[in-house]
């Protein structure tokens, strides 16, 4: 076995990096190739803002014949690797392997050395050298064609994880719901009513020509709702910018809204079109051909018929008052129109560490269809491992 180091300058290896996934799945009907770009900005330092705080390796494994039977990368964030842990925690992330412990295991063995070289003493993964809502967690129930940015990986992939020692630390759940399907509970309407009624309070989906208002007030939202979680911190105004920017050509302007009080930022709900329905027709390329496909599916054959739910969050002091039930039945509004384009609906996963969450998923009529794990890996095994804590 060989492990390579991929070095910024190794055309070569970054190929390979992208290539194995397309040989390992090449008979899974329910795999979509991933955009190369989306893969390729994680690693770039000059597109990639956490580079700022923090470092990245990656590695491709050959075997005795040449061929590469596996991947993986490892990283750290300054600003996350003590949030919320009793020690210090980095990452590993984008693993592909072939069925073979032995393979799995130099690769594991590879991000821990040189985590503990950083005084990192654990890991968690797959996880993302960036935010959450992307390329976090392993699938372990639901294997389905999956979302835009979201994994996908071979059921034995978690015998790998675990025969290493990794545990799960959290389960994120995937929530599913028919558009068209039946209509909200009268106790959730009452509930948003409630909120409706209150002139302070107002809720508007985003217009594209003002685009820089709501990227500075989804910071606002964001900064005091998820930034004190583990494995989160504070988006700068450059890190918001540069979401908004790489969003906006996919950007429905129905699909996302917030709400205020008295002209405050206090909550957002965002949603986008799910577009691996229609990238998996372009084999992962945006070239010339690669938009001309794009256009010819989501514009002229409208093949995007699911809206994927990425987020929603409320500022703390204006938790428990309704205010996500509010947005959702604004909403709601919008979607029972039969001009609306949408049949299916996904909410990206929320953490079993929010039951409260998972209760308005519930109360909105949603089940659950996938299930990730986010494991952790302690370097030092003779301590005490606890799971994320719940956030009530």
């Amino acid at each position: 076995m060989k492990l390579i180091e991929i070095t910024e300058n190794d055309a070569w290896a970054k190929k390979e990096f992208l290539k194995l996934p397309l040989k390992l799945y090449k008979n899974d009907s329910n795999f979509i190739r991933p955009l190369d770009a989306d893969i390729n900005v994680v690693f770039d330092k000059q597109k990639n803002p956490n580079f700022q705080h923090g470092e990245c390796i990656r590695w491709i494994l050959q075997d005795d014949a040449g061929e590469t039977v596996g991947r993986i990368a490892s990283f750290y964030d300054t600003r996350k690797m003590n949030v919320g842990n009793e020690q210090p925690t980095g990452g590993m992330g984008f693993f592909e392997c072939v069925n073979n412990q032995d393979y799995a295991n130099m690769l594991f063995d590879a991000c821990k050395n040189w985590l503990k070289t950083k005084n990192i003493e654990a890991m968690d993964g797959p996880v993302n050298f960036g935010s959450r809502d992307k390329w976090w967690g392993l699938l372990v129930d639901g294997f389905t064609p999956p979302n835009y940015c979201v994994p996908y990986n071979f059921p034995y992939y978690r015998q790998l994880l675990e025969n290493y020692g990794f545990k799960d630390y959290f389960q994120q759940y995937t929530y599913y719901r028919r558009v068209d399907g039946p209509k909200l509970a009268e106790l959730f309407y009452a509930k948003a009513e409630r909120v409706l009624r209150n002139k302070s309070y107002t809720f508007e989906h985003i217009k594209l020509n003002n685009l820089n208002k709501y990227a500075e007030d989804f910071r606002v939202i964001y900064n005091e709702s998820w930034a004190k979680h583990a494995g989160t911190s504070q988006m700068t105004e450059a890190e918001t910018q540069a979401l908004m920017a790489e969003m906006k050509p996919i950007i429905d302007e129905k699909l996302i809204w917030f709400a205020y009080y008295d002209g405050q930022p206090i909550g957002v709900m965002v949603m986008i079109p799910e577009l691996n329905q229609i990238f998996k027709y372009v084999n992962g390329k945006m070239d010339f051909w690669g938009k001309i496909k794009f256009a010819y599916y989501h514009y002229w054959r409208k093949k995007c018929r699911r809206i994927l739910g990425v987020v929603i969050g409320i500022r703390p002091r204006f938790q428990k008052f309704g205010i996500e039930s509010a947005l959702i039945a604004e909403f709601s509004k919008v979607a029972y129109d039969k001009s609306f384009n949408y049949q299916d609906l996904e909410f990206n996963w929320t953490g079993d560490f929010l039951p409260v969450m998972m209760r308005l998923y519930e109360s909105f009529e949603c089940e659950i269809s996938k299930t990730h794990i986010t494991f952790r890996k302690l370097f030092d095994e003779t301590k005490p491992f606890t799971r994320c804590p719940v956030i009530q």
